[in-house]
């Protein structure tokens, strides 16, 4: 057998490493991007707002409603409501999510919890919230536990689903690498699957969020005794108020987005390795 030695230009193309240029404006490029973005969608709403294409009973101008939640927050008509919307929110979901993902990781490893819950979890995550409502005033009344109730009710369920789903798509070869290595159960929990669904449970999370403002819409409208941002929207609605029907609307996505986003910021720490994939 003859021994090839490597010729220099073979070398140099070896220890030949890529070097990666990144922009000292590379963090600031999503954040302009997006009041870009905000910028153009209220200037096209306060024009086409203007040209009256619509009655301006029921779209007003971006400036008024502005100008109704400036006002709002001024007087003190949307802070409090906003506070007690938000605090019971992110009671509800931590509830849901503590409840959530150590259920649903476990449905998804065993099959006995998996035949026992799942036809309770999949009817659960089916039922319309709004047909709880008369069932839960009629237990709880117009507390706050109702409203805390049909939050939970409205999040965990997609929580608990997407980390089922996400237990069972856990590459098998991954599992008897980890068996051939002497891992034990709780290991193979923390080492392996979970790791492998955090993608899931993120998505779990999101969907717990959309899911659970809904709930508290419904609770607040339906039942929430003259608090939250529901019950504005729904005084808003009554009046005629558009603008300010705008403005809790407007409200109520910015609480979405901020906690989808912050999700995401999450997963970057916790999954580093995703973010590789985009491009």
């Amino acid at each position: 057998m003859t021994h090839v030695a490597p010729t220099e230009q073979s070398t140099q193309r070896i220890t030949q490493v890529e070097t990666i240029t990144v922009s000292k404006y590379a963090p600031f490029k999503s954040a302009a991007v997006t009041i870009a973005n905000l910028t153009v969608f209220f200037l096209l709403w306060e024009l086409l707002a203007r040209a009256e294409v619509i009655n301006a009973l029921f779209f007003p101008k971006a400036s008024e409603m502005f100008s109704a939640m400036y006002h709002g927050f001024v007087d003190g008509t949307i802070l409090p409501e906003l506070w007690h919307s938000l605090s019971n929110f992110l009671i509800g979901l931590t509830i849901s999510i503590v409840i959530g993902i150590p259920v649903g990781l476990l449905m998804g490893a065993s099959r006995v919890v998996d035949l026992i819950l799942s036809p309770y979890v999949w009817a659960m995550a089916s039922l319309p919230r709004v047909a709880l409502i008369p069932l839960l005033i009629l237990i709880m009344g117009f507390d706050n536990s109702m409203q805390l109730t049909i939050i939970v009710l409205s999040a965990v369920f997609p929580i608990m689903v997407n980390c089922m789903a996400g237990v069972k798509t856990v590459d098998p070869s991954l599992l008897r690498a980890g068996r051939v290595f002497g891992t034990s159960r709780v290991q193979t929990y923390s080492k392996i699957i979970f790791p492998f669904t955090l993608p899931f449970v993120i998505a779990g999370v999101n969907q717990g969020i959309a899911r659970g403002l809904v709930g508290m819409l419904i609770g607040e409208l339906l039942g929430g005794g003259g608090n939250g941002l529901g019950f504005i929207l729904d005084r808003a609605g009554d009046q005629f108020d558009a603008p300010m029907l705008y403005a809790v609307l407007i409200l109520l996505a910015v609480m979405s987005v901020g906690l989808i986003q912050s999700m995401r910021l999450l997963e970057q720490r916790a999954a580093p390795w995703r973010d590789t994939l985009r491009t």
